[in-house]
């Protein structure tokens, strides 16, 4: 018994796993012949974002490639793609579309918004009001845009790939606590290195290399991945350990508001898409602690005193991950019956 159970965990991770790791390396071969960045893992989490029905939050200062990364990511999976320049006159109504009244039929017809595609690109998200900045959140958490009444369903897959600018600059609006709690991640670029930043100029002074990116998945493999994603074993010790992890998150002396419920369940959906990029039908804890920063920080909110030492969301989370006892194996399905 204990022999046919290994031999058949054998057999489905030859399949479902390795696709999606060949699906990994061909954005990252892709992606990499455009963009210069500082590590691999910030694609590994792009793509597990579109698996879990996730949206990204890329917050960085100017300049350094946060829109050229949203381009090219959505070029090489060839899904429909707009883009909106997020600017303090931008109306919900340009987001989200409108009713117009036709007056040769005498009767409101609606046009939708740039909203109605695969992957949005919310180009500096935070130059937006408030007000504009909420016309996303329906669509963000239920897929569906709602005007005069009547809701109208969003394409699938959907994904907001944000850009943000950091928020002490002039002329940002900080984003919302119930916002920021809707993007699966906040992932950071960074400045490259001195090699890298050579390598940026020899590939763009005389040309634009993502004018030669051609897609390398589409829909139907990205369904393909959700539901491989969905058969990624979660041991009953992983889940308590990414439930204990987010509630000490609530309890840390520097934290005025810690990882909502929301977040644990994105915590969750994240370490299974990931387990799955990298070949594996079961959680370990090291993908719940790969994924906890960019998942939990920028939900994380100090207390007025630590603010002033400059505590980041990065800290809280690290302090809460060496608070929170890390489980022993085995996390495989079967494996604990089988053994």
């Amino acid at each position: 018994m204990a022999f046919d159970f290994f031999l058949e965990r054998m057999i489905n991770l030859s399949k479902a796993p390795e696709s999606a790791g060949q699906i990994m390396e061909k954005i990252r071969e892709t992606v990499n012949r455009v963009m210069v960045l500082p590590g691999e893992d910030i694609l590994e989490l792009m793509l597990a974002a579109v698996i879990c029905r996730g949206h990204i939050l890329l917050d960085d200062i100017p300049g350094v490639g946060k829109t050229m990364l949203a381009r090219t990511f959505s070029s090489s999976l060839g899904l429909n793609f707009k883009r909106i320049q997020f600017t303090p006159d931008l109306l919900p109504a340009d987001v989200t579309g409108m009713n117009i009244f036709n007056q040769k039929e005498r009767e409101f017809n609606f046009r939708p918004g740039p909203v109605f595609t695969n992957i949005l690109l919310a180009d500096e998200i935070n130059r937006a009001t408030p007000r504009t900045q909420s016309s996303l959140l329906e669509s963000m958490q239920e897929a569906t845009v709602t005007i005069d009444g009547e809701t109208h369903r969003l394409q699938d897959p959907f994904l907001v790939l944000a850009t943000q600018n950091p928020v002490e600059m002039e002329g940002t609006f900080p984003l919302p606590e119930a916002q920021l709690d809707r993007f699966l991640f906040c992932l950071r670029l960074g400045y490259p290195s001195a090699d890298g930043e050579r390598e940026i100029v020899n590939r763009f002074i005389n040309d634009n290399p993502l004018k030669k990116v051609q897609p390398i998945a589409g829909t139907q493999e990205v369904q393909w991945l959700r539901e491989a994603a969905k058969k990624v074993y979660l041991a009953p010790p992983v889940q308590e350990y990414l439930v204990s992890l987010s509630r000490n998150t609530r309890e840390l002396e520097d934290v005025r508001l810690g990882a909502s419920p929301r977040g644990t369940l994105y915590l969750a959906r994240a370490a299974q898409a990931v387990a799955l990029i990298r070949g594996r039908d079961y959680v370990l804890p090291d993908d719940v602690q790969d994924v906890a920063e960019p998942v939990l920080a920028h939900r994380l909110l100090t207390a007025v005193s630590s603010a002033v030492f400059e505590v980041t969301g990065q800290d809280l989370v690290e302090k809460a991950l060496k608070n929170t006892p890390v489980p022993v194996g085995p996390f495989a399905e079967g494996e604990a019956d089988a053994t």
